[in-house]
């Protein structure tokens, strides 16, 4: 049986050469970064280095780099800290955000008692910036929440005007970027964004492990509360191979990001047009058929197939080996419709199969040709 893995926004597979840095990392730097002897100086060395390599790729400061266990940690440390510590009054985002973004800030507007306003949706599920401009004002100390890739129909945001519109009124601007860092360059000296989370497993780094970019001076603190590890901000041993694999991963993705870009955005072009010979009557979610305004690396498909035969598409899709997802990994044992979806679709739609694919540098045309003659197949029996 062929098997077939679209489903790198849930996760990715790990690189072979950040593989065997790990494994070296292991056997050779063992010794805890907080011991001063010469085992955790030579681990506390090598988490420095790293620091220093991710800062230089976003031309950041290296004290801007704070490691932590993935993005919803890294998500849940900025959000948190600065309801905490800012006198936020306002927390503005949308209703498409990921749920590490969306529960956090539920959860803060009601234990903080303050307000929590959602930004206009265009029909594509685009943010409406006008409206966006309008929400923002110097009256309320505010604090701005939109992720730079959405991870279900994978819409880019305009993260450049959204940060300038922010820089305008004073307004904090954090942003989830787990879809997008290691797919896309971001030089922050020139971007005014305060806050972005990261999470290596999404560029063919390891699981459990990513970082927080905290711009100089923000006035946040630290939520996990033990030692002094990542200056105060996260308390606790640093998993030294993990981190080196972050950062081995995320120097790989980058320098090799143009072979590799223009290679699944071919697939990802390559799919969409065999989908539309095959499955004349598909429709396709958000705004994901685009190249400019959304990632290269996944799509969202709404699929001409009968609602009494959806509920057994992916379960289907499974016995034939192809690896696929409804929308957001984290909430695969939810019976709810996808949030983003029901946000932006109407009734008629939402009631149809959507799924969502997503590509890497693994993955080839052949693959694509049997997944699209699976879907062919299903569709008209």
């Amino acid at each position: 049986m062929n098997t077939v893995y679209f489903d790198n926004a849930a996760t990715t597979r790990m690189r072979s050469e950040v593989v065997e840095v790990m494994t070296k990392t292991m056997i050779d730097s063992f010794g805890n970064p907080s011991s001063t002897h010469s085992y955790g100086r030579q681990s506390k060395a090598l988490i420095e280095s790293c620091r220093k390599r991710i800062a230089s790729l976003f031309n950041v400061s290296s004290s801007e780099i704070v490691f932590t266990s993935g993005g919803t940690e890294a998500d849940n440390l900025v959000l948190r800290s600065a309801v905490r510590d800012l006198g936020i009054e306002e927390l503005i985002s949308s209703k498409i955000e990921h749920h590490a973004v969306l529960h956090t800030l539920e959860a803060l507007a009601n234990e903080f008692n303050i307000k929590l306003t959602f930004v206009d949706l265009l029909p594509n599920g685009h943010v409406d910036l006008e409206h966006l401009e309008r929400l923002l004002h110097n009256d309320a100390k505010q604090l701005v929440s939109l992720m730079h890739i959405n991870n279900e129909i994978g819409n880019a945001l305009d993260i450049e005007s959204v940060a300038e519109l922010c820089q305008k009124t004073n307004t904090l601007f954090h942003s989830d970027t787990v879809q997008s860092v290691g797919h896309y360059q971001m030089d922050l000296s020139q971007i005014p964004i305060n806050f972005l989370a990261a999470s290596a497993h999404k560029f063919h780094g390891p699981k459990g492990v990513g970082f927080a970019f905290i711009r100089k001076n923000s006035g946040i603190k630290g939520s996990i509360f033990g030692g002094e590890q990542e200056r105060g901000f996260r308390a606790g041993t640093e998993s030294i191979h993990n981190i080196v694999g972050l950062t081995h991963a995320l120097q790989m993705a980058y320098d090799n990001l143009e072979d590799e870009r223009t290679y699944i955005s071919e697939l990802k072009t390559y799919f969409i047009a065999q989908l539309k010979q095959f499955l004349p009557k598909v429709s396709f979610n958000g705004d994901c058929e685009s190249l400019k305004t959304s990632t290269y690396t996944l799509v969202n498909v709404c699929l001409p197939i009968a609602p009494e035969k959806a509920s057994m598409l992916q379960f289907q899709l499974d016995l034939k080996g192809i690896a696929c997802s409804k929308g957001s990994a984290c909430q695969s044992g939810s019976s709810q419709n996808s949030h983003v979806l029901t946000a932006i679709l109407s009734e008629e739609d939402l009631n149809k199969p959507s799924v969502r694919f997503s590509f890497s540098k693994y993955n080839t045309t052949s693959e694509i040709d049997y997944v699209v003659k699976i879907l062919k197949e299903f569709a008209e029996a």
